[in-house]
């Protein structure tokens, strides 16, 4: 089979491209449609990590469960990773290439990378009957487009009909609509077949005068108002760590206070998402010591360059702050880079971080850690080694660089992973625990153990109600977004972009 193909676009970066194409993968497998996402190259520090052990974007990970398929690297076979300035780690099909510099990547590399995307964009053209194909940022980067694959080539090379996302909640809606369309030429204009206008907030009698104008004016159909819905799904880009979900709280507004230090190069902050669906939790977002108070759990995230990040943590001030913390009782959880920065030391032998330096950690967990050229990106399962959390069974990923090492028996493994690894240091009778597993907080019995021995910790009450499986909540998610998407989007004429190649128009 030759799949149709439909392409979202967007006036700009977190418009909700990415959303829009999970809502339509959902819409088109809930109409019993083969359907695939696609993005050809990502930039993006959350990523996903699939069966075989590829990374491709998060977007796509999550897109391909909302179209009820398996991930894989085909999906979206360039990932890049930024990691320096000006310097990124570039994956291809899932592994490790090489770290390029912008101008390397884009005078070198590109031409290498459409026949990769080529082969990919063949292959689920021959397997679906559908492919939703997801651009990146806008298509009318004028100093990009000449080396631009992820936008109107790839609506070319599928014969996509091109549909506009605009994100009217940020102010200058039209102008930035009237502006992208300007900025085509006449063949990828002639693509744009629809406008989606995003995150409405509002009447919706009062944009009618608007949107007449604007159909007048460039010719093209308003095809939806989609109006603004916070859905628990998670975000790729670090655009989304302004969201409004990372609540600010009132002293005393929430039981138990949750911080999360914003790391320069954070990567895979959906870690913390589930802690939004506990009860009486707070969800802060931590970027100076003022801001970080005295909360009950403080997590270090996963970041993209460990060393510079632990600097800035000593530079900004933390290193004594959260020692202070830990002797007040606060427990801390380190995830990946997070964790390795709670150990002793970090040794860098190959230069991989960068330059090749070492660095003394903040000696939380009497653990070291050497960097190392191969990257470790699996699935796994495991079980804890404490039986503070009932010895509970965990999923999750690995996605990280280096091997860490205990180094003395005042800490334990964390878990003891189906294959034969263990993972992971706790220390200090759980108070300071580190592991190497993303989506780690997913599995939300573990969560709601946590929550609640932070509540007993303070004479609360522990939650008793029933905890929902993240996969659970995840599907309740994709439906009640494809759900939202379909009442407030003309989908007929969406099948019919799908039924009319735009070559013969």
């Amino acid at each position: 089979m030759t799949a149709k193909a439909i392409m979202i676009q967007g006036t700009a970066s977190d418009v909700g491209k990415s959303m829009i194409c999970t809502a339509f993968c959902r819409i088109f497998s809930d109409d019993g449609l083969k359907v695939v996402p696609f993005k050809s190259q990502n930039m993006a520090l959350n990523s996903f990590v699939t069966m075989d052990g590829g990374e491709i974007g998060r977007a796509q990970g999550v897109q391909a469960e909302a179209a009820r398929v398996i991930a894989t690297t085909d999906m979206n076979p360039i990932l890049l990773k930024p990691k320096q300035d000006m310097v990124s780690e570039v994956i291809v099909h899932g592994k490790h290439f090489m770290d390029m510099g912008a101008m390397s990547y884009r005078n070198n590399f590109v031409q290498q990378a459409m026949p990769i995307v080529q082969k990919s964009i063949h292959k689920l053209q021959d397997e679906f009957e559908v492919i939703v194909l997801e651009g990146a940022g806008s298509p009318a980067e004028i100093n990009l487009k000449d080396r631009d694959i992820a936008n109107m080539r790839m609506a070319h090379a599928t014969d996509a009909a091109v549909l506009l996302v605009a994100d009217i909640d940020r102010g200058g809606m039209f102008a930035s609509i009237i502006g992208t369309l300007a900025l085509l030429n006449d063949s990828e204009r002639a693509r744009v077949k629809g406008i989606i206008i995003n995150k409405f907030r509002g009447m919706r009698e009062l944009l009618d005068d608007g949107i007449e104008w604007l159909e007048k004016e460039t010719g093209i159909p308003v095809i939806g108002v989609i109006p603004y819905i916070d859905i628990n799904i998670e975000a790729e880009d670090s655009l989304a760590l302004s969201s409004l979900r990372f609540k600010k709280p009132k002293q005393g507004e929430f039981s138990i206070d949750v911080a999360m230090i914003c790391l320069p190069r954070i990567s895979n902050f959906t870690d913390v998402d589930p802690f939004f669906d506990e009860p009486e939790v707070g969800v802060r977002l931590v970027r100076n010591v003022k801001e970080l108070g005295n909360p009950d759990l403080l997590i270090i995230p996963g970041t993209k360059n460990t060393i510079e990040d632990l600097q800035w943590l000593k530079d900004e001030g933390f290193e004594q702050v959260i020692q202070t913390l830990v002797d007040k009782g606060t427990r801390i959880f380190g995830i990946c880079g997070g964790f390795q920065i709670l150990g002793r030391s970090l040794q860098d032998p190959d230069a991989v971080e960068g330059d090749g330096r070492s660095a003394e950690g903040l000696s939380l967990l009497p653990v070291t850690t050497t960097f190392n050229k191969e990257k470790k990106t699996v699935q796994m399962t495991g079980q804890i080694m404490t039986n503070m959390f009932d010895s509970i069974s965990l999923t999750g990923y690995e996605i990280h660089l280096g091997k860490t090492v205990i180094e003395d028996d005042s800490c334990s493994p964390f878990l003891e992973l189906s294959d034969g690894r263990y993972d992971g240091a706790i220390a200090l009778n759980g108070q300071v625990i580190g592991t190497y597993v993303h989506g780690i907080f997913n599995n939300r019995e573990f969560t709601r153990k946590i929550v609640n021995a932070l509540r007993v910790k303070k004479g609360l009450t522990p939650i008793d109600q029933k905890v929902k499986t993240d996969t659970e909540r995840r599907e309740a998610a994709y439906q009640l977004l494809a759900d939202h998407v379909r009442q407030n989007i003309d989908m007929k004429k969406v099948y019919k972009m799908l039924q009319t190649p735009i070559q013969s128009i």
